[in-house]
């Protein structure tokens, strides 16, 4: 309760709203992610009381979290990592005149799972931190091959194409330093590309510049057409809230995907939207426009803003890079993230814990006053917004590491996802092979440092009770479609034994 009135203090609740606002900002712009904002942030803190300058990196995070959505629904270009799931059925409705529905749809779920993952923060914080430190490399080797397994849902018409989209991915994802000998691999000469291809301007190439030039060859005048409709908030809100299965269980996933360090709003994203289409009566309405694609990717990302933080304050493990920059936060302000945080910081911890739900309802706010002007950004001309994006695409890759080869690596990702689409190999499982293979790779490639002078590889994958929960998940997420098809069949077309033709007696 202290927490909560210390929160509510005015000066406080002023800074927390103009952080929710620049993070839905940073957010919205392709390239300037959520650890980028909240690293920006961090000097400007150290005036502030460590509690009000916690609570403001809070915030920042929540607003940036669901700023990408924005670009994701109006653009097709997710302005976070966290984002690319929202684009499979954000943008299919913008191009439909409903960008208005998608948006206010992708705040309420935001909203839902940042509110979920921080009660989950507050009341389980200890049980759960306690769990993710039973995820070493064979977990984490596992849970990427789960992850994989939802190619299937990303494929579009062709899972072939799909499959080979994810190869791809895959094949981007070992272009870098070989984690064991430590030997450059498909570098082509150059030495920048030591470290590997950069998810981000990756992500914002293969998205944004197909988007760019697909724009340059249509006639239409505009993204889509766009009448503000009397009546969608209400009508909006109460359909996402009937929608309370999608909301919890993807809420649920994000919480738990999120505290794994490695993982993240992008993998909770995918895992939150191939379960969502599993348990769909119509599966093949997703990527189409199914407002449940926008549900749970949103919903299951946000949450992970909560739960990320839950190894970190209990254990003083980041799960994730933005929980890394919040650490060195936490020890600018003379807090230690552990045990004796709850105890001898108490004041401090649970107005920062407890800040996270005021700033779930802040950006609520915020965002049902901003959503009405975001979709408006679909009514400008194409040839104003294509150069507008190309620029912004070209000046996001550039300021993730202040180098041109980013650029060159976002605009070469471009052409590729351009050429990939006129061939239908949608950009999602290009982007999935290339985040999960870089978690696979390591994870096997520990487990194999491991056994070398502990357990044996078989023990290591085999025997560890997570890792055997994983497998079956991955066993049942390859056969489940298949067997699920296959009833369908039998359903649309049921065998009649009456109207089998067959002899009357008598030999006629």
């Amino acid at each position: 309760m202290n927490g909560l009135l210390n929160t509510l203090d005015i000066s406080t609740l002023l800074i927390m709203s103009l952080c929710t606002m620049a993070g839905i900002v940073v957010g919205t712009l392709p390239g300037l992610s959520a650890t980028m904002g909240v690293a920006l942030l961090v000097p400007l803190t150290f005036g502030m009381e460590a509690a009000t300058g916690l609570l403001a990196l809070g915030a920042l995070y929540t607003g940036a979290m669901f700023g990408g959505a924005n670009s994701a629904i109006l653009i097709n270009t997710p302005g976070t990592p966290a984002a690319v799931a929202t684009t499979f059925d954000g943008y299919p409705l913008t191009k439909k005149g409903q960008a208005d529905r998608a948006l206010i749809t992708a705040l309420l779920a935001s909203v839902v799972g940042g509110i979920v993952g921080t009660i989950f923060l507050i009341f389980l914080s200890t049980p759960l931190a306690n769990f993710a430190l039973g995820f070493g490399p064979p977990e984490n080797f596992w849970l990427a091959i789960f992850g994989l397994t939802i190619i299937g849902s990303l494929a579009g018409k062709s899972i072939i194409k799909g499959l080979i989209g994810g190869t791809f991915g895959l094949m981007l994802a070992l272009i870098g330093m070989d984690p064991v000998s430590g030997y450059p691999r498909f570098t082509f000469g150059f030495y920048n590309l030591i470290e590997g291809i950069n998810l981000l301007p990756a992500m914002i190439g293969f998205f944004s510049i197909p988007q760019v030039i697909s724009m340059m060859e249509r006639k239409d005048k505009y993204i889509a057409k766009y009448e503000e409709r009397k009546g969608i908030y209400k009508k909006t809100i109460s359909e996402t809230l009937k929608r309370r299965m999608v909301l919890l269980r993807s809420s649920i996933i994000g919480t738990f995907v999120g505290m794994l360090p490695g993982a993240g709003g992008n993998v909770a994203g995918f895992v939150a939207y191939n379960e969502t289409k599993r348990f769909s009566k119509n599966p093949k309405e997703f990527g189409k426009g199914n407002i449940d694609g926008v549900i749970t990717s949103e919903s299951a990302n946000n949450a992970t803003v909560s739960s990320s933080l839950i190894p970190l304050l209990t254990l003083g493990i980041p799960g994730s890079p933005v929980a890394a920059v919040l650490l060195g936060g936490l020890l600018i302000h003379g807090l230690q993230p552990g045990a004796k945080l709850f105890t001898e910081s108490s004041g401090i911890a649970y107005t920062f814990v407890v800040g996270l739900l005021v700033a779930n309802i802040l950006l609520l706010l915020v965002g049902l006053i901003g959503t009405r002007f975001f979709a408006k950004a679909i009514a400008i001309p194409i040839h104003y917004l294509a150069p507008v994006i190309a620029v912004l695409a070209v000046i996001g890759s550039y300021s993730i590491r202040n180098s041109m080869l980013d650029v060159f690596v976002m605009l070469g990702c471009g052409l590729l996802g351009y050429f990939a689409l006129k061939a239908d190999i949608t950009p999602g499982p290009i982007v999935l092979g290339l985040v999960l293979g870089v978690i696979a790779e390591n994870g096997f490639v520990l487990s194999a440092v491991i056994s070398e002078t502990g357990p044996s590889m078989f023990t290591l994958f085999f025997t560890r009770p997570i890792s055997l929960v994983l497998i079956i998940l991955t066993v049942l997420s390859i056969l489940g479609p298949l067997l699920l098809n296959l009833r369908r069949k039998k359903k649309d077309n049921p065998i009649d034994i009456d109207s089998t033709p067959h002899q009357k007696a008598g030999g006629e």
